[in-house]
């Protein structure tokens, strides 16, 4: 191999040692990215900085980002997912499992308005985690269905991760946005199946909500708050995402419509307020601002590792694979699960994504298709103990009596989902491309 060449290798390594000593991410990205890149091309590589740079911060589709995070957070401060929580409590009524069927049905619900899988564990883990213990709830399968329930955002759009690979990958936001519906409700439903399943074989792990309970609240009050807490959320998905998808409205321009209408949707349930709007927008800039700090690291690291020839690298490393393409496939989303241990997915998106995609290019491979399997395995490690994020994120708001045992326990069933979902994505490809064919994409 070249000097360049290991000096690519001496990058990777340099940025996960950073990483593991504790250095914020963007930092190591930049660092590991311009030591490398100064080592083997002096200060001339970097003339293209500047041009990268520019393009991101111009992109108008990642325009898209800060309006999707104002629609989530103001939902979230909203107190969106109390009101549906105790809708479904009642719904679900002598049914075994119920309440742990409701909490996906939430997630599905956080999942296409907010997208924000950390606000999304957090808040159903401070709602739902106490009540589900009282009602006898297994301890397990409590922390399993909400971290379950919460990384469904990656994938239910309009999630944050299909905006950015559909930019990485070049194509059509609407387009993944489409492909995105059929194994998300499908991971969700392969959810639900196995909580009614374990409440038929074990009733004692997923008892039914008390009768007691249920009569608390009348049918006809029932009904009432169902359509106002239920409806307007639903009819801002729906305008949101019906407007991408029919081709009606750019998606920047539909995240706007989304913003303006989760402003409309909190005053309806007489929630908004100066305070409520202030943190919102405070909130907003601060994500976005993370997110936009770190695509531009991420653009020096992008600019040496393919100038001190990593795209070769990765390339001789997957002509060396047995098994063909499928191999190559496996191999990426190996790599992906591996990485999810360690970092965000908005790095796992603009670092390793873009190193295969050369790859599967000059195969022919359907990107969109590549792009479900990469947002599938990227839900997986975040569930997958000891390092995944949902794991944290409820760790931090479980009450005392939960274990971190328990968390683990837990989660392991619903990994097993997933990964049964992207074997299904896998073998049948269709489950990805079939929607946004049958409508034009």
């Amino acid at each position: 191999m070249s000097v360049n060449e290991w000096l690519a290798i001496g990058m990777l390594v340099g940025f996960f040692g950073l990483l593991m000593a504790g250095l914020p991410v963007a930092l190591t990205l930049a660092v590991s990215g311009f030591v490398a890149g100064w080592l083997g091309f002096g200060p001339l590589l970097f003339n293209l900085v500047p041009a990268r740079i520019y393009g991101v911060v111009t992109n108008y589709t990642l325009l898209a980002i800060p309006l999707f995070v104002f629609m989530g957070v103001m939902l979230e401060k909203s107190r969106l997912a109390e009101d549906l929580m105790e809708v479904v409590s009642h719904l679900a009524g002598g049914l075994r499992g119920g309440i742990g069927v409701g909490i996906i049905l939430v997630g599905v619900i956080m999942g296409a308005t907010t997208g924000i899988v950390g606000a999304t564990v957090v808040t159903l883990g401070l709602l739902t985690l106490p009540a589900l213990l009282r009602r006898g709830y297994d301890k397990g399968l409590a922390c399993g269905a909400i971290c379950a329930s919460g990384t469904l955002g990656q994938i239910i759009p309009p999630s944050l991760v299909l905006i950015l690979l559909a930019d990485i990958m070049n194509e059509s936001v609407g387009t993944l946005f489409a492909a995105a519906v059929i194994p998300g409700l499908m991971l969700a439903a392969l959810f639900c199946i196995y909580i009614l399943a374990l409440g038929m074989v074990r009733p004692d792990m997923a008892p039914a909500v008390p009768a007691d309970e249920r009569a608390a609240m009348g049918r006809a009050e029932l009904m009432g708050k169902m359509v106002r807490v239920a409806l307007p959320p639903f009819g801002l998905v729906l305008a949101v995402l019906g407007s991408i998808i029919a081709g009606v409205a750019a998606p920047t321009e539909a995240a706007s419509m989304g913003a303006l209408g989760s402003i409309l949707v909190t005053a309806l349930g007489r929630r908004l307020s100066w305070a409520t709007l202030w943190a919102t927008m405070t909130d907003t800039a601060k994500i976005t601002a993370q997110m936009m700090f770190i695509l531009i690291c991420a653009q020096v690291f992008a600019i040496a590792f393919r100038g001190l020839g990593g795209e070769r690298l990765v390339q001789d490393a997957f002509d060396l694979l047995p098994g063909g393409q499928a191999a190559e496939i496996w191999f990426m989303l190996a790599i992906v699960f591996l990485l999810g241990f360690f970092i965000e997915w908005i790095e796992i998106c603009y670092i390793a994504v873009p190193l295969f995609l050369p790859i599967f290019q000059a195969q022919n491979v359907d990107l969109v298709w590549i792009g479900m399997l990469v947002c599938v395995m990227l839900q997986t490690s975040f569930l997958t103990p000891p390092f995944g994020w949902a794991l944290f994120f409820l760790r931090g708001v479980a009450p005392p009596e939960v274990k971190t045992g328990d968390i683990y326990r837990g989660v392991i069933p619903f990994i097993a989902l997933q990964v049964a979902a992207t074997v299904l994505v896998f073998l049948f490809p269709r489950l990805a491309t079939w929607l946004p064919g049958a409508i034009g994409w």
